[in-house]
């Protein structure tokens, strides 16, 4: 299987602002190292040539730090759909699979990473997408199946009923697509949210819609789940990291 890497590393990262610190989120430092770093390690199986990360604010922080590997710009921070559009220049020709992570996410596993890709060779799908369970408790979006125990949707924790609150099964943000399948869809993305912003969690939707398969590969991700979004969470990180050194 050819598969290549799309990994969101634009953000600002507000809510970790410490005094005298302007870097990039991903740049942060957890244990010694970037948090970008931990996720390159993790995507280690895939070639850097074939890695493209999607850079933004203080992009030039990003691009020295990991010269080796191919970049993008989003020169707008439209949601993760307009971010992964960005690198679209990218796979021009490109009839693989593409698997997009956050830049954010340092605590999920190599392994993790490669049991998608097996699920996505083995399920002829267009779109395979990481879901799973943690006793962390993060606001991520649920994931809504059918009578038929496959995917159906995704909802938002805030846009969530009561009853959809208590679906455990979450949403990592993490996903491997059919290359061509999964451009075409980004075309299609509206902006008619709260936000107005473009959003990757509606491609699925898009592509079920349209008649192709969309398989779930769903793991008990407990910590590996965890996005840096505060500093708490960056500490908690970042003792995470150093107790598996």
């Amino acid at each position: 299987m050819e598969l290549r890497a799309i990994v969101l590393a634009a953000g600002k990262g507000t809510r970790l602002r410490t005094e005298g610190c302007d870097l990039p989120k991903v740049m942060r430092l957890a244990a010694g190292r970037p948090l970008l770093a931990y996720v390159l390690d993790g995507l280690s199986f895939i070639d850097k040539k074939d890695i493209t990360i999607v850079v933004g604010y203080k992009k030039e922080d990003v691009m020295a730090g990991f010269p080796e590997y191919s970049f993008a710009e989003q020169t707008e921070q439209l949601g993760t759909g307009h971010a992964v559009k960005s690198a679209a220049a990218n796979f021009e020709g490109f009839d693989g699979a593409v698997l997009v992570c956050c830049g954010d996410m340092p605590l999920l596993k190599k392994e993790t990473y490669e049991a998608m890709a097996k699920a996505y060779e083995e399920s002829d799908s267009a779109c395979v997408i990481l879901t799973g369970t943690s006793d962390e408790y993060l606001p991520y979006g649920r994931i809504v199946r059918d009578e038929n125990d496959e995917f159906l949707m995704m909802v938002e924790e805030k846009d969530c009923t009561e009853e959809q609150k208590q679906i455990k099964e979450l949403n990592s943000g993490v996903y491997i697509f059919d290359s061509k399948k999964l451009f075409a869809a980004l075309d299609k993305l509206k902006n008619n949210n709260n936000q107005s912003e473009y959003y990757l969690t509606d491609v699925p939707v898009i592509l079920k819609a349209q008649g192709e398969k969309v398989t779930l590969c769903c793991r008990q991700l407990g910590s590996e789940i965890i996005g840096v979004n505060t500093v708490e969470q960056l500490q908690q990180v970042e003792s995470i990291l150093s107790s598996r050194n």
